[in-house]
């Protein structure tokens, strides 16, 4: 276990912003873990009032999610095996941010189109980026880049394929399945719902 570092120093709430006696201080962080993507610390806190706390945090790079919409209107999933839910999932094309060796972290945009080809083996012409959300800000400062994937062709030979501890398979669903599914309960992971529900506003309204 590491010894406990210095938090960096923040700015002080202005007291005439609505709900600054809420705002938490970092006061001190304490490295548990420095992981391949992850880094788990526990971070000491310090409230308005002088009361401090700690909270268990993940710090992570941020990733990206893709709602790819094929030729027949289907939408395009995978189904994998998540240890940490103990089961079988059915997910939108997704992956996290690739870190540089100088520390730079990889941007949304181009890793959402990586991250479609390697787990779907296509490209697609036409993107959107829906919009933004952090996946569980209780515990994580994890940042999902939600993208809308269409006008899909198949990648060349020289297509990224998934990662070597990646076992996955490729389905697709029309839209209007998918949708019902979601709203079946079908559905159990939490990006792939947002990019459904994204998916219903633009083509129901």
């Amino acid at each position: 276990m590491n010894p406990a570092e210095p938090a960096t120093p923040g700015s002080a709430p202005d007291d005439d912003v609505p709900g600054a006696d809420l705002v938490e201080r970092v006061v001190e962080t304490r490295v548990l873990h420095r992981g391949r993507y992850l880094t788990f610390k526990v971070d000491t806190i310090e409230r308005a009032d002088g009361s401090r706390s700690t909270r268990e945090i993940a710090d992570h790079p941020g990733a990206v999610a893709v709602v790819a919409m094929d030729e027949e209107d289907r939408v395009l999933f995978v189904r994998q095996y998540r240890v940490a839910a103990g089961r079988f999932l059915v997910e939108i094309p997704a992956g996290t941010l690739d870190i540089a060796d100088d520390g730079t972290t990889e941007d949304p945009g181009l890793a959402s189109r990586r991250e479609l080809e390697e787990e779907t083996g296509y490209r697609a012409r036409s993107w959107r980026k829906l919009g933004q959300f952090y996946t569980a800000p209780g515990f994580t400062s994890e940042l999902m880049h939600l993208y809308l994937a269409e006008d899909l062709v198949p990648a060349d030979g020289d297509r990224l394929g998934p990662d070597e501890d990646e076992r996955l398979t490729l389905e697709r669903v029309p839209w209007r399945d998918a949708l019902a599914g979601a709203e079946r309960g079908e559905y159990r992971d939490a990006k792939t719902l947002v990019g459904l529900y994204w998916l219903g506003r633009l083509r129901v309204g």
